[in-house]
């Protein structure tokens, strides 16, 4: 265990170029979880236009998944060539032109194209934005900041179910959906203007021996010791020595990818996503009609931003192990629950709770915890291509789940809550057993606890 030094524990307080560069670099999260969920309130209608079966309307729900594990597998190459801002520049390019694809898609396959774009860009961002703000983050505060990102991503996802409730009630008729999908337009520019307003990662300059910039950075973060912390800095990356970049599978860092995977897999292991892409139709399942549905949709998402604000609050003083395993005992007993419904055809009234306090624990937990814990385990040599592992292990098994999760439960209902909430438990031991606690610790510290300096 290594002592913090003095200096950590010193409160630092937020200025304003740290915080302008975390809520930028966030927008990214915002359309991230807008684009997620923004196909809840379109699927029924893409199912009767394109005469989708349910393989097909799994398939097209997926399509953005697709791109989201090329764009989280790939992500690193631009992010450590051309630095981690001017690559989330062209992200935010993928992020307008997509959502005025779907707006003016003329058939099946020029809308999956675009979701295919979406989810470039979804992927993408969600290895480049917490990666950014964990490099401008003080230790102290990276938690928060990191798990700003994810607030983004909540936020988007009840943005776009408010969004679609409201669309739902405009009248647009055979063209809601398109409107539904096409708002993304417009955060997208703003989220492309204003990374043209921030500077780069102090940790990729050093990366690029770049270092007075570096430190420039790091002293208008407010960063008290700035010359301290950029000499850790260098000396962990030793860039003028040749290592400032290194290959990811090797085995001194076998702990931290297999971190890396299993947060990824368990994540959606949980069935968050799949609920999230499909909660219409469960509520449609469960006898809900369609504004009923587009108004419980409202709440979850609701429940979902306000467990996230409570995590972010918490974060860096209970620590990400600690709302990791509660969370699992949560999302476990909620999904056990659904499944119950679901089999016995009773209670259905009580889905909504369920689904709720669901939400309300993976929020509190892997939603909060996932993109920070994923930025701090690697070190920045390798932090890229670690930081694209686990996103890639994420969307691919998102890919999988949301793909076949139609198909699954037009057989059985109960059949997919089951899995879920066996997952979630087996989780628990897993974390229990294996997972270090990072918070306090700057990165360059990380590297130390893990074995891998």
């Amino acid at each position: 265990m290594i002592d913090l030094p003095l200096t950590r524990l010193i409160p630092m307080r937020l200025n304003a170029t740290l915080v302008k560069s975390t809520v930028v670099a966030a927008l990214g999260g915002l359309l991230f979880g807008f684009d997620t969920a923004v196909i809840a309130g379109a699927t029924s209608a893409l199912e009767k236009l394109f005469s989708l079966s349910p393989a097909m309307l799994g398939f097209t729900v997926a399509s953005a998944l697709y791109g989201t594990i090329i764009g989280a597998m790939f992500a690193g190459i631009p992010g450590d060539r051309y630095g981690r801002r001017a690559s989330l520049r062209l992200l935010a390019v993928f992020y307008f032109v997509s959502a005025l694809g779907c707006a003016l898609a003329w058939n099946w396959t020029s809308f999956v194209v675009s979701r295919f774009l979406a989810g470039l860009a979804i992927g993408g961002s969600s290895v480049l934005g917490p990666m950014y703000i964990a490099e401008i983050a003080p230790a102290r505060w990276r938690g928060r900041l990191v798990g700003f990102f994810q607030f983004n991503i909540v936020f988007g996802i009840l943005l776009a179910y408010f969004s679609n409730y409201l669309i739902g009630l405009a009248g647009f008729g055979d063209a809601e959906w398109r409107w539904k999908l096409g708002v993304a337009a417009a955060p997208a520019a703003l989220f492309l203007l204003m990374l043209y307003t921030i500077p780069e990662s102090p940790r990729w300059l050093v990366k690029k021996q770049r270092v007075p910039e570096a430190g420039d950075v790091l002293r208008r973060n407010g960063e008290p010791e700035w010359e301290k912390e950029l000499a850790e800095i260098v000396a962990s990356i030793d860039a003028e020595h040749g290592h400032a970049d290194e290959p990811l599978f090797q085995r001194k860092y076998r702990l931290p990818v297999f971190l890396a995977i299993a947060i990824g897999m368990f994540n959606q292991l949980s069935g968050i996503n799949a609920i999230l892409y499909y909660l219409n139709d469960i509520f449609a399942r469960a006898g809900f009609d369609k504004v009923s549905g587009d108004l419980q949709a409202v709440a979850v998402g609701f429940t979902n931003l306000a467990a996230t604000i409570i995590a972010m609050s918490v974060i860096d003083r209970i620590g990400r192990k600690s709302m990791l395993l509660a969370g699992s005992v949560g999302c476990a007993a909620s999904l056990a629950g659904v499944a119950w419904i679901f089999s016995t055809h009773a209670h259905q009234h009580l889905l909504v709770w369920l689904l709720v306090a669901f939400i309300a624990f993976f929020a509190f937990s892997q939603g909060a915890v996932i993109w920070v814990y994923l930025s701090e385990i690697f070190p920045t040599r390798v932090r890229a291509k670690g930081q694209s592992l686990g996103s890639f292990t994420h969307w691919a098994m998102n890919a999988v789940i949301s793909g076949i999760f139609p198909v699954i439960a037009a057989s059985s209902g109960a059949a997919p809550f089951v899995l879920f909430s066996v997952m979630m438990a087996v989780q628990f031991f897993v974390v229990l057993a294996l997972f270090p606690e990072t918070k306090g610790h700057t990165l360059e510290e990380m590297q130390h606890k893990l074995g891998i300096a």
